[in-house]
């Protein structure tokens, strides 16, 4: 019967999957849409508000600049789209820029993406939870002062969903992705004919004023603040990569859907975006901030805060904030923001596992756990992201700084080594059709590789110190830890290489027993001792206290043991480094032999025994395992205590890899019979 325990694991996950069922994951387009597009299709909720709210720095008299830069956001998302397009197809088996990075531009290049990716799939988390609780914040501003418990309750709920399986979650999060892109396209559409027949919506916070941060602007800091905003609005990015790097994810034809996937998505993004900028304008939207820089604000500043820009839209699009559909947008908009994370649960453990199979990040996040998801992977992606929403308390305007630093270096460094990666097919070209379609392949990749490297610097010099600066030492600081982790397994792997002493046998084995009193372990520890058939066998005790010493001589002499019982003087009553100071001296007179320590332990079946048995024993393996030339081996003894703890029916070998279930049995069933022990004999 499964313990407490594991009944809570398999209640949370499910049932494990078996390795040979992982091709019965992959995913179909309706599904990984909203796998691996979430985040990007998210980003329109908050990415009009990040231009908005840097162009309120200047004042009111700024904010007709708000459409253009939302045309260039709109206009570098195709561009980056359309360069995605051509990874997907050309490196079909995944790993997206980090792979396309480390095959055309080198190792170095490629752990800078990987290092990039990783800050961003983190902020990606943050950022996408933080801004979906703003919204549901917005609708129901008491929950203000609880923001960071439901930042991180939120973070738990998604990891437990994503450690049931990507195919699972994909399914659990497709419902709340379309009905938030329907809901925002019917918002939008209203909003527009509404504004056609004359009835154009207005935000409440249309007749605020706000108190200018930056007065008298000169031309060159004009141009400073819209590049400023500009960058702020290329959250709407954020995540485009993730389907390059779930290439393998999908169903075949795998390139080709996630090709159409990844088209699907930069269509509903572009329109949507653009929708939400658009009645932004026409519905006066005022944000900023601090709602002390609002003149309506300025009586609840401390306390109220400040309505999202989506959420303003839809209560003047929809007739108020006491209309149905102004909570349906804030509920579709919340669960599609807070999930939009999903993208980096799915991007982050791939290619953390790329990288563990590279050897650059440590072995553990190649593995997969029981429903076959890379489980530690999404687990340490879970913690590092919470972190953050406590470190920052939860305020997605100071996240968000930390964002897109990450996104346009993995960009511009992906499409580079696109570049280079056509114009080598270039020279092996079968066909004049072939040339052409390399070319322009290459042209679409070098223009993006043009635009996102424009847009890193703009980032990099208006975002550096408002955080940005927090991710320049992160992703160094990243790589040199790839750098260091690889040289660590390079070392481990010569050094554990045969060679032609690997299979020379030592001269002689020296068999140790260390004893404290005679009783059954000790017993069963010398039997297996011998029953090993070492060179020389000794039993060693410490003497700590004469009289039991000597009655242990008294007991060893009365027992006829056949094994010589070695006693080593210690005047200042320890245990430890007597014992391991003689297994060195013995080491020391045979070097090439080697010495054997059989430790008797107690097997004990509720957890506070363990408190009460086995720390010496636990003492004396933990030095002795840095011991050159020493092996350590368990002698175990099952104490009756056993007998009460839950047992497991008697199952086939195979029954686990047929996936058959355990039967049920009631959980605390006494056994039958005792449990029999193996005795040991002094001949």
């Amino acid at each position: 019967m499964p313990t407490p325990t594991s009944w809570i694991k398999r209640a949370v996950l499910g049932r494990p999957f078996r390795s040979d069922s992982l091709s019965e994951t992959l995913l179909p387009k309706r599904i990984a849409l909203p796998i691996f597009a979430s985040d990007p299709l998210s980003s329109v909720a908050y990415a009009t508000q990040e231009i908005l709210l840097i162009l309120s720095l200047g004042g009111l008299a700024f904010l007709y600049l708000a459409p253009w830069v939302g045309l260039a956001v709109v206009v570098l998302l195709a561009v980056v789209v359309l360069s995605y397009r051509q990874v997907v197809k050309a490196y079909p088996g995944g790993g997206g820029s980090y792979t396309v990075a480390t095959r055309n531009l080198g190792r170095s290049a490629g752990l800078v993406v990987a290092a990039a990716l990783l800050v961003d799939y983190i902020m990606t988390v943050a950022v996408s939870v933080a801004a979906g609780v703003d919204n549901i914040i917005s609708a129901i501003p008491q929950l203000n002062p609880y923001r960071v418990g439901i930042n991180i309750a939120f973070i738990v709920l998604l990891t437990a969903m994503n450690l049931r399986g990507v195919r699972e979650s994909g399914r659990a999060f497709a419902v709340p992705t379309y009905a938030f892109v329907v809901g925002v396209m019917v918002m939008i559409v209203v909003g527009l004919a509404r504004t056609a027949i004359g009835h154009a919506p207005v935000a409440e916070s249309a007749g605020y004023t706000i108190r200018p941060e930056y007065v008298g602007l000169s031309s060159l800091a004009l141009v400073f603040l819209i590049l400023r905003a500009f960058s702020s609005g290329c959250t709407a990015l954020t995540g485009v990569e993730a389907i390059s790097n779930g290439v393998p994810a999908f169903r075949k034809p795998k390139s080709l859907n996630a090709a159409r996937t990844m088209t699907a998505m930069g269509l509903l993004s572009i329109a949507m975006f653009a929708g939400i900028t658009l009645l932004a304008m026409i519905a006066h939207v005022r944000i900023a901030e601090n709602t002390c820089d609002l003149g309506g604000f300025a009586g609840n500043c401390h306390t109220e805060a400040q309505r999202t820009v989506i959420a303003q839209i839809a209560a003047s699009v929809f007739g108020g904030d006491s209309n149905v559909f102004f909570y349906y947008i804030q509920a579709t908009t919340a669960l599609i923001l807070i999930l939009a994370a999903n993208t980096a649960f799915n991007g982050f453990p791939l290619l953390g596992s790329i990288l563990a199979q590279d050897r650059y990040m440590p072995r553990q996040l190649h593995t997969r756990g029981d429903r076959l998801a890379f489980s530690n992977g999404i687990i340490a992606l879970a913690g590092i992201a919470g972190l953050l929403i406590y470190v920052f308390d939860g305020s997605t305007t100071r996240l968000i700084q930390l964002y897109i630093v990450g996104v346009f270096t993995s960009f511009t460094l992906c499409q580079a080594g696109m570049v280079r990666h056509w114009t080598r097919e270039l020279r092996t070209a079968a066909t004049a059709a072939d040339r052409v379609r390399i070319q322009q392949s290459r042209v679409i990749n070098a223009v993006g590789a043009c635009f996102t490297g424009i847009v890193l610097i703009v980032v990099m010099a208006t975002k550096f110190l408002n955080g940005a600066y927090l991710v320049v030492i992160a992703i160094p600081l990243l790589y040199l830890m790839m750098r260091g982790i690889h040289r660590h397994y390079t070392r481990v792997r010569q050094e554990l290489a045969p060679d032609k002493t690997s299979t020379v046998l030592p001269s002689r084995v020296h068999a140790l027993v260390p004893v404290s009193t005679l009783h059954k372990p000790t017993l069963r520890a010398i039997a297996f001792a011998r029953a090993t058939r070492p060179d020389t066998l000794t039993a060693i005790t410490v003497n700590v206290d004469p009289a039991t010493t000597d009655e242990l001589r008294r007991k060893w002499q009365e027992n006829n043991i056949p094994v010589t019982l070695t006693v080593i003087d210690s005047p200042y009553r320890e245990i430890t480094r007597p014992l391991v100071e003689y297994v060195k001296n013995v080491r020391r007179q045979s070097p090439r032999d080697v010495v054997c320590v059989y430790i008797p332990e107690y097997v004990v079946g509720h957890w506070w025994e363990h408190l009460l048995h086995n720390q010496s024993a636990l003492r004396l393996k933990g030095r002795l395992l840095f011991e050159p030339g020493v092996m350590v081996t368990s002698v175990p003894w099952q104490l009756d205590s056993i007998a009460t703890r839950p047992r497991r029916p008697e199952r086939s070998p195979g029954d686990i890899r047929r996936g058959i279930p355990e039967p049920a049995r009631p959980l605390f069933e006494p056994e039958k019979t005792p449990t029999s022990k193996i005795r040991t004999s002094a001949n």
